[in-house]
């Protein structure tokens, strides 16, 4: 298996990956304390939303702001085209909030390749009162296109050097853009754990835009030292480090938990390998 299922996974991989990171570029004046992710709770809780949200990036945590005790549910949405949201944002800031009864900060990533004229709305009419009149809901809204990828390259995080692929590259090499990604990932290998350094090989692989023969070319140069380029070799590694069949299977379960895998692919990868572990078990069983 050469990726994941979807753009939206890779941007949910992403952001999960490098969360400190994501928060400190685009908000950097809002400080970030503990978090945790809870959106598989979230979609199990509320089950008429399973198939509405199946094709959708949607990243729920709860997270400390500014240092304070409280904690705020951050819902993030992933769209891949101009549309507006802001209903159906308002919508699951409902369910959000009806789920944890906590603040609720709503957050959309727009990744599409056009240049808008007028951005989309960050605001939704939900309410109106004699004293106040309209009520409106507010969100943030990030459109990756409006950054320069030249600026992102220069970024020390290698996650803005990521973005570079999907930012504006007017005027820019984007053989250029792979080097400095591969370089910093080469130089970062010992602090970035097989999760980061196969995302980064997807993200490029998905992205790069440029001949295979270069990206190779590119490799070399920078003396890549990453072992697992795919899922599978992703899994045969990593199995091989927790164990063989059991690592293999509890990391299937991690990516298929992360939205990484469809489930027909989970399925698929691990049913032989549940029918190994159980064939091993029952033989031992025998033995004894």
């Amino acid at each position: 298996m050469q990726n994941p299922k979807t753009h939206d996974a890779l941007f949910k991989w992403l952001i999960t990956s490098f969360t400190e990171d994501f928060f400190k570029h685009y908000f950097p004046d809002i400080t970030v304390g503990k978090y945790r992710f809870i959106d598989k709770e979230f979609i199990s809780k509320y089950e008429a939303l399973k198939e509405s949200l199946k094709d959708d990036l949607f990243l729920i945590m709860e997270v400390e702001i500014e240092d304070t005790l409280h904690e705020v549910v951050i819902q993030i949405e992933h769209m891949s085209r101009k549309e507006d949201v802001s209903m159906r944002i308002y919508e699951y800031m409902c369910y959000a909030w009806l789920l944890k009864k906590l603040p609720v900060w709503s957050i959309v990533i727009y990744t599409d390749e056009s240049f808008w004229r007028k951005p989309v709305s960050d605001t939704f009419w939900y309410g109106f009162s004699s004293k106040m009149n309209k009520q409106f809901c507010h969100f943030d809204v990030i459109k990756v296109k409006s950054e320069k990828s030249a600026d992102l390259i220069e970024k020390h995080s290698l996650m803005c050097k990521l973005l570079a692929l999907k930012a504006d590259d007017k005027n820019t090499d984007r053989e250029k853009l792979v080097y400095e990604i591969y370089k910093t990932s080469d130089k970062m290998a010992e602090q970035m754990d097989n999760d980061k350094k196969l995302l980064v090989e997807q993200w490029v692989n998905a992205y790069n835009n440029i001949q295979p023969e270069s990206i190779e070319r590119i490799k070399k140069e920078v003396k890549m030292s990453f072992a697992a380029t795919t899922i599978s070799e992703h899994i045969w590694n990593e199995g091989e480090l927790k164990g063989e069949l059991k690592g293999q299977i509890k990391i299937l379960e991690e990516l298929y938990q992360s939205a990484i895998l469809t489930q027909e692919q989970f399925e698929t990868m691990i049913t032989p390998l549940k029918k190994q572990l159980q064939d091993i078990q029952s033989q031992s069983d025998s033995n004894q």
